[in-house]
């Protein structure tokens, strides 16, 4: 990536941290108010998430290293790429900051074809890794807690499972068959798009080449969307932690799992929303109290912790923009 592009995706990210921090001040009472629990329990919430990225940054590794290509993306700048790719997602309305990032720094050694499939791989399977831990935390939920299941619930049940058979049918066609070609498709009726798309045919052939390229290498294939579930599964001690501080003693991993798969999926519909701001406070104002009959306020004290954790590793995340950046891949 060229350094003034780089600079440019550093500035953005200043810019949306600072106004991250400013709508907080409310929170900021909030942590004055409870300090000691803050320091009990603040710091596992902030360092689950290097786990959680080590796994990320896994996953994203053995898709670019298993894409049509004869260079290698080493961990440490795998791990790189992943934090700073999820900073940017994080500030920028539907996510949409952390691909070209991701793209354009792979861009220089393995050509931007190649650098959007690999990119548009580990989207995929990180969207398809969210159905799974949403599947996990339905199934979680009709067992651990039976008794709180009526027939609208499992109505809801039902109708999510069949959504998650139908989504994994889909995703198994787009790794078999390649999905951006057929995508376009569906735009051709404006010219402008069958214009773009005859002017970038190659690339877009290249694109789903490497999609199906995967497909023919189940090891990578299965191996990355374990890493990015397992991160997934390992992000759930965060709610365990926050749980535990609000003084709930009687938290488990199941309910920290319930909390978490709940939370993602509100966050996943209102995709749009920069930094989900209010989705994810709204999810845990709805479901904590159908776990413990509290109050709406404890989702919004919940959601402190994880908005001051996502301050810190999109600091880290945006510092290291500028670092190791002088050879990325070998």
């Amino acid at each position: 990536m060229k350094p003034l592009y780089r600079n440019i995706f550093l500035l953005f990210g200043i810019v949306g941290l600072v106004v991250m921090i400013i709508s907080f001040p409310d929170g900021w009472e909030t942590v004055q108010e409870n300090r000691l629990n803050v320091v009990l329990y603040l710091p596992g919430v902030v360092g689950i998430w290097l786990f959680v990225y080590l796994l990320n940054a896994r996953a994203f590794q053995m898709l670019v290293n298993t894409s049509d290509h004869d260079k290698h993306l080493v961990f440490r700048n795998a791990l790189k790429l992943t934090i700073s790719g999820f900073s940017f997602s994080y500030i920028t309305p539907f996510g949409f900051g952390g691909g070209p990032y991701r793209v354009m720094e792979l861009s220089k050694y393995i050509g931007t074809p190649r650098a959007i499939s690999s990119v548009a791989l580990y989207s995929m399977m990180h969207i398809f890794s969210h159905f799974f831990l949403w599947t996990t935390g339905c199934l979680v939920f009709m067992v651990v807690y039976f008794d709180k299941m009526t027939p609208w619930l499992w109505t809801l049940m039902g109708i999510y499972l069949t959504v998650f058979f139908a989504a994994a049918a889909f995703f198994n066609y787009c790794y078999k068959y390649g999905i951006l070609c057929k995508l376009f498709h569906i735009f051709f009726f404006i010219p402008a798009a069958r214009r773009f798309y005859e002017r970038n045919y190659d690339a877009f052939q290249t694109t789903d080449a490497n999609i199906r390229f995967l497909y023919e290498h189940p090891r990578e294939l299965w191996g990355s969307l374990f890493c990015e579930y397992a991160g997934r599964v390992l992000n759930a001690f965060e709610f365990y932690f926050i749980l535990l501080a609000f003084g709930i003693s009687s938290a488990s991993f199941a309910d920290a799992l319930v909390i978490l798969a709940f939370s993602s999926l509100m966050g996943n519909i209102l995709f749009f929303l920069p930094m989900q701001i209010g989705a994810r406070e709204g999810s845990l104002a709805i479901i904590l109290p159908i776990l413990y009959g509290a109050a709406p306020a404890v989702g919004i004290y919940t959601a402190i912790f994880t908005r001051i954790r996502e301050i810190f590793w999109i600091i880290v995340g945006v510092s290291l923009v500028k670092v190791g950046n002088k050879k990325i891949m070998k």
